[in-house]
């Protein structure tokens, strides 16, 4: 061989060692993470790639790199994935490796809190609903009919998560495994071993795993396994060196880290909206960081809850739309006062990006849109309903009907003339969630978990009794994963058991998609309707964005005045649930990428009790501001709760 091929071939053969090898370990001698070979402490931000529409992500990862963090945070839901059993969707807004590769590009390594449960005020913790077609499962546990679906979804799901660790070029540096194990009744140590031992599969050994739990022994007892580094989540306000103590009882050497540490917190319907002072926030982390340990800020942008996929707390407490969570970002992505007071804090422990922090997005008032009524729910049934009723003796479920979203329809007839009124009694709270009952399109109330289990009926004999249930959101937390939804149990009329049953199925975002009609013939309704009550009705209007003004369409909110409960969709797009009368969210956040300006934006109201479209104005309102600190009819005490096992201890 010629002397330069040989030399050529030298210099080859010296490539690979000269060329560092991308790693990230732990170094438990040091108590340190080590990257590329070097001590190495993150400052991290939680995001929820499934709260904020993909055409913000750019902009809200860069807002999250400019406050100085060096990772991001993201959950997993496997049920926004795979919504019915091996039907998976990766595309659009699901687009989860776009948005690690986007956060790559944008210098901000990833910490992947894969599941299977994730909790996350999401719906059923992430978890599918059609997991419960086995009734008896036991969610988060050795089940071997809940092994096996984990198991088919970890081996689509974690081979796509491979070429993107941080050894193979990509942003992740850690993957947790399950998600505050230790809060959670089973205490399965099989279940984490299984895990653990198909993460390895998939990932391979190089990759850090960890557990989260909370920052007490009691948690971590069936929350840490080995072999899974285990961190602690504590709040603002908490004592910084005991809850790091209670992770070095399952960790006595490695890096500190609080893998959730709460900037805000979370919101129910009927409650105050949360806040924490930017103040206390920033004290804490202030405290965390002077002690070199890895922090998570939870929520550094919480985002919101489109369509059905808000998460519920016992006793039955849905949450709402908004999962602004009193963040650093506000749900809209907006720079807050704690934004800035974050950074300030990062900015005394490491140097922060140079060059402008994106500014916040501009919001556009629209003004009022006038509304006009199609029909009830009752009139336009066979568009919502296409296939027909399923009939049965008793109440089915919705997951027994394959609905796992939504709304269904029940109906039978009533047996004899009630011409007095009559108790409709769900004996043991088996309404879930909520029940809007009729009586040959007469509306006559309400029946709601936990809350209203009897309302007085009146009707002729063969009259159609319709109760329109409201799946309001799964519990995410705790016990009671194992929710199920619709009639879950007999109702009683006069003490006998309602039977015969045609069930409905209503697939609304599909009718709503296709465009709803007007109905031809409306219900003839003897007698008057109650002032406080009608029947669920769906109502349409178009809002064309103005001319001439630059930079349209802009983001906006939508307020309700006058209106009661229900659900909208602009342009198709689930926006998500309104309750003005329950509060505290009085506004919903409409980010401009579903508006158009080249033709009308279509808008749908499925209001479910009452509108003011007979007394007064009849229109919905878009405005520049958002309102979600208005409750008017509140509910439990008002203590301000910073942690998850604080907010538990009062329920």
């Amino acid at each position: 061989m010629p002397l330069a091929l040989l030399c050529l071939a030298a210099l080859f053969a010296l490539l690979p060692a000269s060329i560092p090898q991308r790693s990230f370990g732990i170094d438990y001698d040091h108590n340190c993470f080590v990257k590329d070979g070097k001590p190495f402490r993150y400052i991290s931000g939680s995001i929820h790639y499934a709260r904020v529409p993909r055409y913000y992500w750019k902009d809200r990862l860069l807002k999250m790199k400019m406050a100085g963090l060096d990772a991001i945070q993201t959950y997993v839901p496997w049920n926004y994935h795979e919504s019915e059993p091996g039907l998976y969707n990766f595309s659009g807004d699901r687009d989860v490796e776009y948005f690690l590769q986007l956060a790559n590009e944008t210098g901000l390594l990833v910490i992947l809190r894969a599941g299977p449960y994730i909790c996350a005020e999401w719906d059923m913790g992430g978890l599918p609903a059609w997991l419960l077609e086995k009734e008896s499962i036991v969610l988060r546990s050795s089940d071997l009919d809940y092994l096996e679906s984990v198991d088919k979804w970890m081996g689509v799901f974690l081979p796509k998560m491979k070429p993107l660790l941080y050894q193979n070029g990509g942003p992740i540096i850690m993957v947790q495994v399950e998600n505050e194990y230790g809060s959670y009744f089973a205490c399965d140590y099989d279940y984490l071993r299984y895990l653990q031992k198909l993460f390895r599969h998939h990932l391979g050994e190089d990759v850090v795993l960890f557990t989260t739990d909370g920052a007490g022994k009691s948690y971590l007892r069936c929350g840490a396994l080995q072999g899974l580094y285990a961190t602690v989540d504590f709040a603002p306000g908490h004592n910084v060196t005991a809850a790091f103590l209670s992770q070095r009882s399952s960790e006595p050497t490695g890096p500190l880290v609080n893998s959730e540490f709460y900037t805000g917190w979370l919101d129910h319907w009927g409650h105050r909206h949360s806040f924490v002072p930017a103040q206390l926030v920033a004290k804490s982390l202030g405290e965390i960081l002077a002690r070199g340990a890895n922090v998570n800020m939870y929520m550094f942008i919480g985002g919101t809850n489109f369509a059905y996929w808000n998460g519920a707390n016992m006793p039955y407490t849905p949450q709402p739309t908004s999962y602004d969570y009193d963040a650093p970002l506000s749900e809209a992505g907006d720079l807050t006062e704690k934004y800035f007071a974050l950074r300030e804090v990062i900015g005394m422990y490491k140097r922060l990006p140079e060059g402008p922090i994106p500014p916040t997005t501009p919001k556009f008032a629209y003004g009022q849109v006038q509304m006009e009524k199609i029909g009830t729910l009752l009139e336009v049934l066979d568009d919502l309903s296409p296939s027909g009723p399923v009939k049965s003796v008793y109440p089915l479920t919705f997951v027994q009907l394959k609905q796992y979203f939504g709304f269904v329809l029940y109906r039978t007839n009533l047996k004899k003339n009630l011409s007095e009124e009559t108790l409709l009694i769900s004996p043991l709270n088996g309404v879930h969630d909520r029940a809007y009952i009729s009586v040959d399109g007469i509306p006559q109330g309400v029946l709601e978990r936990g809350k209203s289990l009897m309302i007085n009926i009146t009707g002729k004999a063969g009259a159609n009794l319709d109760l329109l249930v409201e799946n309001m959101g799964r519990v995410n937390y705790g016990k009671y994963n194992n929710d199920f939804k619709g009639l879950v149990s007999n109702l009683t009329l006069d003490q006998d058991v309602l039977v015969d049953w045609e069930i409905y199925p209503l697939d609304i975002d599909r009718a709503v998609g296709h465009g709803l009609n007007h109905s031809d013939d409306e219900l003839k309704t003897p007698g008057s309707t109650p002032p406080s009550y009608e029947l669920p009705a769906f109502y349409t209007g178009t809002l064309s964005i103005p001319s001439g003004i630059p930079d349209l369409p802009q983001d906006t909110y939508i307020r309700f005045p006058g209106w009661t409960k229900g659900q909208i969709w602009i342009n198709g797009f689930n926006l998500g649930r309104y309750w003005p009368t329950r509060g505290p969210q009085m506004t919903l956040f409409v980010p401009s990428n579903i508006l158009v300006s080249s033709a009308p934006n279509n808008i749908t109201v499925l209001e479910l009790e009452w509108s003011p479209c007979s007394i007064q104005e009849c229109v919905v309102e878009f405005v520049d501001k958002p309102d979600i600190n208005a409750t008017l009819q509140y509910e439990g005490n008002s203590e301000k709760l910073y942690s998850r096992d604080l907010y538990l201890s009062h329920l």
